[in-house]
């Protein structure tokens, strides 16, 4: 029966205007007729739909009590029946409420605390409703449900924006779930969007849409609400605390239901965009389904950058609770200062309390945010949730030694094996990056019956006594014994600061001089070994040609080469994965360490067949952690996340962006001597006019970056040079940060020395 016959015949409703409406659960049909206006909802017809229909039918009478707000009031059929049933279809007939969307008008601080206050009086009688219960109704938009739209992640088409989901649903499931039971349980709305809200001036004065009505925790409430008016606001903050400031005036919150708002807010976005992205898979996406979605991106984007405890202490302050404490840092300080030796040194004037991470930022406790534009240890973004629940899901099942026989250590290290040429086809692995370096030099000493190694001048190799014997930039350093007879120290190819320019001439200079220095000691050097960008030396990379003239002549001399990409490996230089196919040589061995655990302390060395053989005529080589399968699990997690996201891609592409930028920064500033590196990893050289390091100004810039959350670090023989190594999530608008910054602070100590 069509529906104007169902209207006429059941209502009474003649002459009437049809109109389709959006709507998810029903489809919506406006009536308009020459005596009032209507809804006509069309549901399937069963005995569930007819019960929870009825359920809230009683509902709204109960709110229409409220002399604030409007609600739509069933309209009985000509019969005195709540609605009309058709076969396998129900019809029901509401009143028509007028209004403008809260999504169609400015969201004013009245506006907003409006919502709050109405939404808190609503819930204020539903609390009281305690008759009315949804049997059965377990809908995926309750937000005690959140779990239910995880494996919804796989229709997220984008890879980075499935991990950002993928944080806040670990945040979900850590936050929220072991506090649960002490939440506040009602009849809630729950489903406060800004095209169910209707609005006149700066008041709400309707609310439509209670399908999604059900018995959950009182505090989702609010935090659905402060979910929609916060999209599409540069400051979204703001924007949620009108509203719970106005749900506060009515239904109070306890302290812990404020301290969940954050992780709740970002719980209904993942459900959001979870669900859109399904129905999109599906094509079964209407425009009321995804509408909200670029908005709910957005926030969840924006949210990284909110600190938690921050958010957690403005909502506490809205709510009248004791502010969030804030770790004592002289406390902390004088702890360290206690049991740690003096050596172990800290960043910054200012020391940061840091409490935790997410990607590209940094959280303290003190409630800041840090963009993180040093750490690359986390090469594919703090605390990435495919990487913490590797490493959770192998803890649970399995953590033992190479002594075993497990998959794990032969799918990780196959899949590492693909990034290297066929002939580099033997992997140790070990903790850290300073382990492997010591093991890569013992096994260059066992392969080739030699003992002296040949090093770059300021490179760093590890602190093992090995690794600090090799590493000029240790053992020239003060309280150290100096060089070793056995290091043959090499000058640093460094083209700033030469004659000669990186066209290839400084690189053969650079060459030459080597290869004479290394003469003096022929027959005598096991191994050369050098990181294809000299962290610890200033963000330097070596000359070109450099390496293709120096590699030839040391296995001449029955040397090997050693690449350290400790620092630079695993993709982060954008053109390339590894750092020694800048320069289009192959090494002999392959030394990995700091991004391959993303924070997990792991490192290898990778080799050929023959220098294995050799070392394997030695003493037995173990290492009780090393590759083990927690270890493998997370080293493999990392690889895969690197490549599922395009991570080197876009360490190419944000890299190049500020590497442009840079330069085009210096010259405005002319302490800017050199801007250098690739990808992200690059280094920023300040030098007075007459070209000498201007150190101070280097440490001024990095603790001014800090006091304006930018983590930054120094290094170089001088300490001039600013490091640049972020987390591969950074992307360009974090450059644009980051460049804006550094300008405003140069402009304001161009006097420093």
């Amino acid at each position: 029966m069509q529906l104007d016959e169902i209207l006429k015949r059941h209502y009474t409703l003649e002459n009437c205007s049809l109109t389709d409406l959006q709507g998810y659960g029903s489809s919506n049909t406006k009536v308009e007729t020459p005596g009032g206006i209507y809804v006509c909802k069309q549901y399937t017809n069963t005995e569930r739909i007819r019960n929870e229909l009825l359920a809230e039918d009683r509902v709204l009478q109960q709110l229409g009590t409220m002399t604030t707000c409007e609600f739509p009031m069933r309209i009985p059929t000509n019969a005195g029946e709540p609605f009309v049933v058709e076969g396998d279809l129900l019809y029901r007939l509401l009143t028509f409420l007028e209004g403008d969307f809260l999504g169609s008008v400015t969201h004013t601080p009245e506006l907003l605390y409006s919502l709050g206050r109405t939404l808190g009086r609503m819930d204020k009688i539903l609390a009281l409703l305690t008759e009315v219960v949804y049997e059965g109704k377990n809908i995926p938009w309750d937000l005690k449900n959140t779990d239910r739209s995880r494996p919804l992640l796989s229709s997220v088409p984008n890879a980075s924006d499935r991990s950002l989901a993928a944080y806040f649903f670990l945040q979900f499931e850590d936050r929220i779930r072991p506090f649960a039971h002490e939440f506040r349980q009602s009849l809630i709305y729950s489903d406060a969007n800004d095209w169910n809200i209707l609005t006149a001036g700066n008041k709400v004065t309707g609310i439509i849409d209670f399908g999604d009505m059900c018995h959950t925790w009182m505090v989702n409430e609010v935090a659905i609400g402060m979910t929609y008016v916060m999209m599409h606001k540069d400051q979204p903050l703001d924007s949620g605390l009108n509203v719970l400031q106005g749900y506060q005036a009515e239904m109070p919150l306890t302290e812990l239901e404020c301290d969940s708002l954050y992780y709740l807010i970002a719980a209904r976005l993942c459900i959001s965009v979870c669900n859109s992205a399904e129905a999109t898979r599906k094509q079964q996406g209407s425009s009321y389904i995804t509408v909200s979605e670029e908005g709910a991106w957005k926030l969840l984007r924006q949210l990284l950058t909110i600190n938690p405890l921050h958010a957690a202490d403005e909502f506490r302050r809205v709510c009248g609770h004791s502010r969030v404490s804030k770790t004592p840092v002289t406390r902390l300080l004088d702890n360290r200062k206690a049991h740690f030796g003096k050596n172990l040194s800290l960043s910054y004037r200012d020391p940061i309390p840091m409490d935790r991470a997410a990607f590209q930022y940094m959280y303290d406790s003190r409630g800041n945010t840090f963009l993180d534009a040093y750490n690359n240890i986390m090469i594919v973004g703090h605390c990435h949730p495919r990487v913490v629940q590797a490493g959770r899901k192998a803890m649970a099942k399995l953590n033992t030694n190479t002594r075993y026989l497990y998959e794990s250590l032969e799918t990780y290290s196959t899949t590492l094996f693909k990034k290297f040429p066929p002939h580099l086809n033997k992997v140790y692995f070990v903790n850290s990056g300073s382990e492997a370096s010591d093991l890569a030099i013992r096994m260059a000493k066992y392969h080739t019956g030699k003992d002296k190694v040949a090093v770059l001048e300021d490179g760093y190799h590890g602190h093992t006594q090995g690794g600090i014997q090799i590493s000029a930039y240790k053992y020239h350093s003060k309280g150290s014994s100096g060089r070793p007879d056995s290091t043959v120290e090499l000058a640093l190819p460094k083209v700033f600061g030469s004659p000669w320019k990186d066209d290839g001439s400084a690189g053969v200079h650079y060459a030459r001089e080597a290869i004479e220095h290394i003469t003096k000691s022929k027959g005598e050097i096991a191994a050369f070994i050098a990181e294809p960008i000299v962290g610890c030396g200033g963000q330097v990379p070596l000359a070109k040609g450099y390496l293709e003239a120096l590699y030839p002549e040391i296995r001449s001399q029955g040397g090997v080469c050693i690449s350290d990409e400790v620092q630079v490996g695993f993709g982060r230089l954008g053109d390339v994965f590894w750092g020694h196919e800048l320069y289009g040589v192959v090494p002999d061995i392959v030394v990995l360490g700091k991004p391959m655990g993303n924070g997990h302390p792991m490192g290898a060395v990778v080799t050929t067949t023959e220098i294995a053989e050799s070392f394997g005529r030695g003493p037995e080589f173990f290492s009780s952690f090393g590759g083990n399968p927690v270890s493998c699990a997370i080293g493999l997690a990392v690889l895969e996340v690197l490549e599922e996201e395009g991570l080197q891609e876009q360490a190419r592409l944000t890299g190049t962006y500020l590497l442009t930028s840079l330069n085009d920064l210096a010259k405005k500033h002319e302490v800017i001597g050199d801007v250098r590196g690739h990808g992200l990893f690059l280094g920023i050289e300040l030098i007075s006019p007459q070209g000498q390091p201007k150190t101070q100004l280097a440490a001024v810039l990095k603790n001014a970056l800090r006091d304006q959350f930018v983590l930054v670090s120094t290094d170089g023989p001088f300490d001039n040079v600013i490091k640049i190594k972020p987390p591969l999530r950074f992307n360009k608008e974090n450059a644009d940060e980051l460049v804006l910054k550094i300008d405003a602070i140069l402009s304001q100590n161009m006097v420093i020395k």
